[in-house]
Order: structure tokens, then C-alpha cells, then sequence
């Protein structure tokens, strides 16, 4: 399966057709695998990206946040005067990476941290409060100004 009907979903939003174009172009050969990550939702509020870094140290790492774009960068740079090092078998991967995530709306990045080989990210939704919704009074005709411009008129 190729293609994505997104039809029924485009007739209740507005804004996502960017969403249906991306659904449609994405091929398992174009999605990074390195480094593994999880997301996982710790509550209404709060997110946690964990990724397995593994021979990576702080120094080696760049995180960085443009407008909803979630951007982690690792290299690691070998040390002048490193001795050549011959490996028999090499299963941890030190390449270089950059792996991004797209975050909705209102979802900032709270702290970052590396603990034995894992980074974990700390995301919180902060919605402000002109965004969160509210309580719309509603007024009768026969009161409030409606019933003064009918005065007025007569």
C-alpha cells in the first residue's frame, strides 16, 4: 500500500493538507533507524524522547529547538594524536547522526539529560492562556443592546 486516503480526515480540519503530502511521500528507505529512540507519554502534560547513544558523551551532542522542530546532532570527533584502533568485530555504531522530531503545538523542550548511554529530552505541552478555551456568554434578544436599538428605532 503506497498511498494514503486521507479524504475523510481533510473534511473536518484545516491546515493539514501538509500532513497528507508528507503521509504520501514517506518510504520505509527515507526513515533513519540510528540511533533507536522512544517517545513515551508520561501524562497529559508531559513527553520523554529516550535515545541510545551510546559512546557519545555531552560533547558530542547538539540539541536544538527552531520554531516546532526538535533537531539532536551527534559526532564524535577523534582526539588528534589517537592511536588507530583495529577491531575484530565493531557492534557499537559511532557515526555521526542528526535526528529530527516535529512537535505540535505548544510543546517545549523542558531539560536534557545523557545517564549510561541514554539522552532523554523532557517535553511539556505549555498552552497559553489566551490559546486555552474559555466560556462564551450568551445574551437573549430581548435583553442587553439588541433590545436597545429596537427602542431606538421605534
Amino acid at each position: 500500500m503506497r498511498g494514503f486516503d486521507m479524504t475523510p480526515l481533510l473534511r473536518t480540519t484545516v491546515g493539514f493538507d501538509r500532513l497528507a503530502r508528507t503521509l504520501d511521500t514517506l518510504s520505509a528507505e527515507q526513515i533513519p533507524s540510528y540511533p533507536p529512540y522512544n517517545i513515551e507519554k508520561l501524562d497529559e502534560e508531559r513527553y520523554t524522547i529516550t535515545m541510545a547513544v551510546a559512546g557519545f558523551s555531552q560533547d558530542d551532542l547538539d540539541i536544538t529547538v527552531q520554531e516546532n522542530q526538535l533537531t539532536v546532532k551527534g559526532k564524535i570527533e577523534a582526539p588528534e594524536g589517537a592511536v588507530e584502533r583495529h577491531f575484530l568485530h565493531r557492534g557499537i555504531a559511532e557515526r555521526a547522526f542528526e535526528r529530527q522530531f516535529s512537535l505540535a503545538d505548544h510543546i517545549k523542550v523542558a531539560d536534557a539529560s545523557l545517564e549510561n548511554g541514554l539522552l532523554h529530552i523532557s517535553l511539556k505541552r505549555e498552552v497559553p492562556e489566551e490559546a486555552r478555551p474559555r466560556q462564551i456568554a450568551i445574551t437573549s434578544a430581548t435583553g442587553g443592546k439588541r433590545a436597545a436599538i429596537e427602542k431606538k428605532a421605534a
